[in-house]
């Protein structure tokens, strides 16, 4: 008996140890941060926060709504799940306690979200030529420049872009293939490709400035976007993701653009978006972007077209 018991704790930590493999360590981050977060509610109040119940999972609901969009209530539901699941309870998340508060609150404070303004092509180059304006060294100017051109030629996520190593590079005769061993949607690790093809114009060319910052920087193999040290020396150390979002918004301020309503995912939606006003359709960009369902990219889609399918454009004055 007593070894049975000792099988089957084993088997429960392995299985758990299992469910936090399967996300990655900047999910499991969120998670945390946003349970404690709830924690510190239900401690104020006096309630139980691990394991919980529905009830106080929709006061706590109920509370953030005050001051928060629809989205980030639904944000901290996942994570308050997930972390019962981590440690071993079950929530329900589905009963109705919770399901028709949500409800409630989305009808009196909506579920119109306002997300960061994507990076147009009319941006992209103000930025491009901005860098090129620069007084820096040129090697700086070439991993700046690649960094905005690849991540919005390829639609990347911040992480995907910084997490590119040489060994992931193809140069083709049509342009460039670029291996994502791991994404967002892909914590298993299938991977995709991405496929940036060569542009008209070498100045605004994702392909051709990413080959001159290799050949300037003599990387060969490992991260492809690396730190300077103090001097402009080179490391080998990889750029973070919130390296990517201040370098965006410190070249839209010097290309005399307000940089408040823009982020790292600028890039990503930039891209998108331009893509649907060209006539791509939500196939061809979700093929590129990764995306994994269509909610999101048909958002970019409408937002694209609210001029172009604009019924006033019908009526002559």
């Amino acid at each position: 008996m007593n070894e049975l018991t000792t099988d089957l704790k084993t088997l429960h930590e392995e299985t758990l140890n299992n469910l936090r493999s399967s996300k990655a360590n900047n999910t499991l981050r969120a998670y945390k941060s946003d349970f404690k977060d709830f924690g510190a509610f239900c401690s104020k109040h006096r309630l139980n926060s691990l394991p919980t119940e529905p009830k106080i999972v929709s006061l706590y609901l109920t509370h953030l709504s005050k001051c928060s969009k629809i989205s980030t209530l639904r944000r901290r539901l996942v994570s308050i799940s997930m972390v019962h699941k981590l440690k071993g309870h079950y929530l329900d998340t589905k009963h109705p306690i919770i399901v028709e508060n949500l409800m409630g609150i989305r009808r009196v404070i909506g579920s119109i979200q306002k997300g960061k303004k994507p990076i147009l092509i009319n941006h992209l180059k103000l930025i491009i030529n901005a860098i090129n304006e620069q007084n820096i060294e040129e090697i700086k100017k070439f991993r700046d420049k690649s960094i905005i051109l690849i991540g919005f030629g390829g639609g990347f996520r911040r992480t995907e872009l910084i997490s590119i190593d040489h060994e992931d590079l193809e140069f083709t005769p049509e342009g460039l293939k670029i291996t994502i061993k791991k994404s967002k949607t892909d914590q298993i690790g299938e991977g995709m490709t991405k496929a940036l093809p060569y542009f008209d114009n070498e100045i605004y060319c994702p392909v051709k400035n990413l080959k001159k910052w290799l050949e300037i920087s003599k990387i060969k193999s490992g991260p492809i976007f690396r730190r300077f040290s103090k001097g402009l020396s080179l490391t080998n150390k990889r750029l973070s993701d919130q390296s990517v979002v201040l370098l965006i918004k410190e070249y839209l301020k010097l290309a005399g653009i307000e940089n408040k309503n823009f982020s790292g995912h600028s890039l990503r939606s930039g891209f998108a978006t331009v893509a649907a006003e060209s006539g791509a359709d939500e196939r061809s960009i979700m093929a590129m972007t990764g995306h994994k369902t269509t909610e999101m990219v048909r958002r970019y889609i409408k937002e694209a077209n609210l001029f172009k399918n604009n019924a006033l454009n019908k009526i002559k004055f």
